[in-house]
């Protein structure tokens, strides 16, 4: 059984044109033709024509397809394993390629606009985007939510740098005290708790006390808050809710 160019054409998704070019430069040389001369492709060809499809999807020039698809002792099956090692190495390329795109799509939709380098300089290993469904679920319809995602969306990497170390200073500072022994409700304590009360309003949204005091709260009832103030040190995240609960109460009339 043999095929027309048009048959083959429409069976490979390529055209006819592409297949005519095969034939003119040695590549694919149809095994028959009919008595008016017009080209009839044969079982054969339709398998040759299958490699050298393959092979140009991993990018080999013609010149080089016709080299190792001429190869001598080289059967189909040696063909086909070759290529299935090069897709595979290439789909697992695609895969990384594919990843980084949507941890780029999930950058801009979390609304930090560095780049890669300055992301892991500021934030190491951890992603603020893994943590965006929750955050969404618990404050997504909060003009709070909106205000931080509209300032975050601005920042520079030196932004991002100053905001970093003025949290930083505020931990220091907040340590010091806990291993001083003040108390959480004295006045130092409470003027970091201010302090750190301010940091959230000039660099995310307007903190007024009850939402700072329901922050402190989440400090201490979820422990992945409680387990990143206490690796600073053993028993701040409590320390730290107490003082903004203190400062609360100071502040009211």
């Amino acid at each position: 059984m043999s095929f027309s160019v048009g048959q083959v054409a429409r069976l490979a998704g390529i055209t006819v044109r592409t297949l005519h070019h095969y034939d003119e430069i040695g590549l694919l040389t149809p095994g028959e033709r009919t008595t008016a001369g017009y080209r009839r492709y044969t079982d054969a060809d339709l398998t040759r024509l299958q490699q050298i499809l393959l092979y140009r999807e991993l990018g080999f020039p013609l010149e080089e397809i016709a080299v190792i698809l001429d190869e001598p002792a080289t059967d189909d099956l040696t063909h086909l394993r070759r290529q299935h090692e090069l897709l595979t190495r290439k789909a697992e390329r695609l895969h990384e390629v594919i990843t980084a795109v949507e941890r780029a799509m999930q950058a801009r939709t979390s609304g930090i606009t560095l780049t890669p380098e300055e992301r892991f300089e500021i934030f190491g290993d951890f992603r603020p985007e893994d943590h965006d469904p929750e955050v969404e679920r618990r404050w997504g319809n909060t003009p709070r939510y909106t205000e931080s995602r509209r300032r975050v969306a601005s920042y520079t990497k030196a932004d991002w740098l100053q905001l970093k170390a003025e949290a930083a200073t505020i931990n220091d500072d907040l340590v010091a005290a806990y291993k001083a022994g003040l108390p959480a409700d004295g006045a130092h304590a409470m003027d970091l708790a201010e302090r750190h009360r301010g940091h959230i309003t000039r660099w995310f949204y307007d903190c007024p006390h009850d939402i700072h005091t329901c922050l402190g709260d989440l400090y201490v009832q979820d422990p992945r808050f409680t387990a990143t103030f206490d690796a600073l040190t053993p028993g701040l995240a409590t320390y730290f809710r107490q003082a903004i609960h203190a400062n609360a109460r100071r502040a009211t009339p």
